[in-house]
Order: C-alpha cells, then structure tokens, then sequence
C-alpha cells in the first residue's frame, strides 16, 4: 500500500473508499475466463485539470508543440492550443515541459517479488510442476511492495505483473494501476484481459530437469502440447450447451440422444479454465522466449492449437524474425542492452528494438522485468533511440513514445482504454521536466484517471508504502 507520509490519515480514508466500489467491468466473454475476484478500483475524485503551453507526444506519432492537454471527471477532453477550460480549472503552466501518456510496463514482478527481496518474499514461481496454468500472478501481489511508489515516480501508471519463467506455463498475469492501495482488487485494472505467462528455453528446462523432466527443449515442446491438448478436449466437453452437438450414448437411440454438453466428463478444472480462455482468445498470451528459432515454434504451436501470441519477451533475437513478427500481430516486448547473460541470450544487439520497430505494422515494446529498470523505462528507450543513432537510425521521441505506451497497451488488450492522449480516454498523464528520453529529465507530475498522485515538488503527493512507514525512526533506534 503507498501513502503519502504528510497526510497518511486523510489519504488511508480516501484510497479506503476504492475498496468498496462496484466492480469492474468483466474482464471478458468466455465462461471459462469468470473473475470471482473482480477489481474494486475507483479513480480518485478529481478537478478539471489544463496543462498549458507544453510539447506533448500523444502516443499515436503526433508531436504537438506548445500544446494544451485538458483532463475532466478522470478522462481526456481535449488535445490542442488554446483550449477553453472550465473556471475551476487548476492551470499547470508546461512552458519548457513535455507531456507524455503515463508510461505502462508490460512485464513487471513488482508485488510478487517485492523490496526487500528475501526468501519471505518470494511469490513470483509456483515450480511445483511445468505446467501451473492453474495459479494467477494477482494473489501473490503485495499492495505495501515500496517498488510501486518508485515506479510511480518514474511515470509509470499501469503495469502487468507476471509469474516468474521456471515453468513451461506459469500463470495468469494480472494488470494493475498504479496507485495506493490496501488490496491488489483496488488496484486491478477494470475490464483488462488477464494475460497467459509461459517460458520456452533454459529456464525450465533448467528447473525441471532433476525433477523428471523436462530436461529438453523437445520436452519443452511435448509439454506445451500436452496440455493444450487437454485443454481442447476440456473445451468439448464444457462447450456451450446451444452450440454443442447431440450425441447418442451406447445404450440410447438416436432419439433419445442428449446435448453433448450434459456430459461435461468431471469437475472443473483450473488450469484448463486458463488454457481454454487463451485458445478462446479472451486471457492474451505472453511468452518468455530468447531465440529466434524458439519464437518461430512457438508461432508454429499457436496455429497447431489456434490461440494467439501477443507478445513474445526478452526476445534478444527478435530482429532476426521482425518481419514474421509484425506481418502475424506480434509484439516484441525487450530489453535495450541486456544480453550474454546465459547462452539463449548470446546473439543480441543493441539495435534489437530499433529492427523490431522498422517493419510496417510493428509492435516494439520497451519492458523491464526489474523493480529498478522500471523507475527508467523512458531512458532504457532512450538508449535505444542513441544506439539506433550510431547505424543511422534516426528515431524521433513522437515514434519511440509507443514502445512504452501504445504498444505495451496494446499487447495487454486495453489499449481502447488508456496508452495514447485521446479524447475519451483514461486521464494517465506525466508532465515530465523535459525531453523525457533525456538522462536530465524528471516525471515532475504523474496524473491517474485525472488525479495528481504524485507530485516531485510537493512532499504530500510523494507516496509512501505502509511497510516504509517508521523506518526512519526505527533506524535512529526509536523501540
């Protein structure tokens, strides 16, 4: 949970009142997909809010200089100069500013693997068994984990917190705001998609090879398909009941056939609920996968079992496939310069991001996968932006923007709510210092759905996690 420390009663009565809303609206269509643990989010109740006189890059490959951005009742009104605002506007002078969409990390650990990092805290891996399609990311997140209001401070308004990558199949993901909260349902993003964490390669391989398999990436693969195997075979027999065919038993006449569905062949089951929302479409897959040929199959595993791919991770050998990945759909969601940390991860380049983003109908996302990479996800693009540079890639801030904002949104189905500055939209703005995609620059006010939740210049708009609360004091050896 994150409060700011000069008013911690006040604002506990605020953010309190977010755990009594309506829940959200259904994450999706498919039975199988059903959320007993609905988001109770509520945005902050907020004024109208006229950003003044900034250049703003609005996600969608526009830059506007010396533009006006209007926030109302927690949505975007309006993009423009000179815009009229409301008498009881608060005015934000952005003379010599930028304004950005808040920034959103596609793959984050943070609440499942918080600060401190101890073995107490260590809820990311369920590697009890390859596949654990069973388990979701949501009820591990610690709502205190100090890395939240960190990230916050670096701009970043939404996240999807994933399982870890032992297993071949780890888990659902969830998609969170970012903002103070004593349960992880408040700050569970309304209507968003659940997402599928799987690994390929050295991770569970790795995990599971002394514990009777897989202990090949050809068991890898078996193993994938095992359970997918059983998910579609679930799926006939949990069908809906209008769609199913008839089928005649062996002592019943045709006559007397029944609806298919009435014989669903045992209880529910977990993980092919998981597996059988993703092949449905409705829960969007996310795959841990290093090389290019490992990305290939997996591709080839999607057409085999008819889901879809929405982003593959890390990727460093992403742009040996760029052109596969943008004519399929596929996001490549990826570091800016780390690899050569294990041997999948020996072939990358620096250049990685800028190849994936080159083709049309591309989809390249910056991602962290750290709880400190995410306090800088504008400068791991920024780095991208020089290193494409030194090959003559010349990457202006209006394009690079989408690969920590539109795109990830994209990729997490929920881009129709929040990830560019568009009227109608989710109010998740940063006013940065600066050129953000320079070293020098500064998220100075980080807006959600309409409301300043953190503020540089101003203490009280500073959260704070309940788990930070008193550690001065404890420090300087108050009992």
């Amino acid at each position: 949970m994150l409060r700011p420390i000069a008013v911690a009663l006040g604002v506990t009565l605020l953010f309190g009142s977010a755990q009594a809303a309506t829940p959200g609206t259904p994450a999706s269509k498919s039975r199988f997909v059903q959320d007993p643990y609905p988001s109770t989010y509520r945005p902050l109740a907020s004024g109208p809010v006229l950003i003044e006189h900034a250049t703003v890059l609005t996600g969608t490959g526009t830059r506007l200089d010396d533009a006006d951005v209007l926030l109302r009742d927690g949505r975007i009104v309006a993009i423009g100069s000179a815009l009229e605002a409301p008498v009881d506007a608060q005015r934000v002078d952005g003379r010599g500013k930028w304004v950005t969409p808040g920034l959103i990390d596609v793959h984050s650990h943070l609440g499942v693997y918080p600060s401190p990092g101890m073995g107490a805290h260590s809820d990311g891996n369920e590697a009890t068994a390859p596949t654990t399609p069973n388990v979701w990311a949501e009820h591990s997140v610690w709502p205190q984990d100090p890395g939240f209001a960190a990230a916050m401070a670096g701009g970043i308004t939404t996240m999807q917190v994933l399982p870890g990558s032992a297993n071949l199949i780890g888990g659902r993901g969830v998609t969170l705001k970012n903002v103070p909260a004593t349960t992880y349902q408040a700050m569970k993003f309304p209507g968003a998609p659940w997402g599928l964490k799987m690994a390929c390669g050295e991770n569970p391989k790795r995990v599971y090879g002394q514990k009777g398999g897989p202990s090949t990436r050809m068991g890898n693969i078996a193993g994938y398909r095992a359970a997918f195997i059983d998910a579609a075979e679930y799926m006939k027999k949990n069908g809906d009941a209008k769609a199913a065919p008839k089928k005649k038993r062996w002592w019943q006449s045709a006559s007397d056939a029944v609806d298919s569905d009435a014989d669903t062949g045992g209880k529910r089951d977990l993980k092919l609920d998981t597996l059988a929302g993703a092949i449905k479409g409705d829960i969007q897959v996310h795959i841990h996968c290093y090389r290019a040929d490992e990305m290939t199959t997996m591709l080839d595993l999607a057409k085999e079992f008819g889901f879809k791919i929405a982003a593959f991770h890390h990727g460093v050998e992403a742009y040996k496939v760029a052109d596969r990945l943008a004519a399929e759909g596929v996001c490549g969601a990826l570091w800016a310069d780390w690899w050569g940390f294990k041997m999948e991860a020996f072939d990358g380049i620096q250049e990685n991001i800028a190849l994936v983003d080159r083709p049309q109908n591309s989809c390249a996302i910056v991602h962290s996968d750290s709880a400190e990479g995410i306090q800088r996800l504008n400068q791991e693009a920024a780095k991208v932006m020089a290193h494409a540079h030194q090959v003559g890639i010349d990457i202006p801030p209006e394009r690079a923007i989408r690969w920590v904002t539109a795109n990830p949104a994209k990729s997490m189905g929920i881009l129709d709510q929040t990830g560019t500055l568009e009227p109608g939209k989710m109010a998740d703005v940063v006013l940065w210092s600066g050129n953000p995609f320079s070293v020098y620059a500064h998220a100075e006010q980080v807006y959600v759905d309409g409301a300043r939740v953190y503020d540089r210049n101003d203490p009280s708009r500073q959260p704070k996690s309940d788990f930070m609360l008193g550690q001065g004091d404890l420090q300087g050896g108050v009992r």
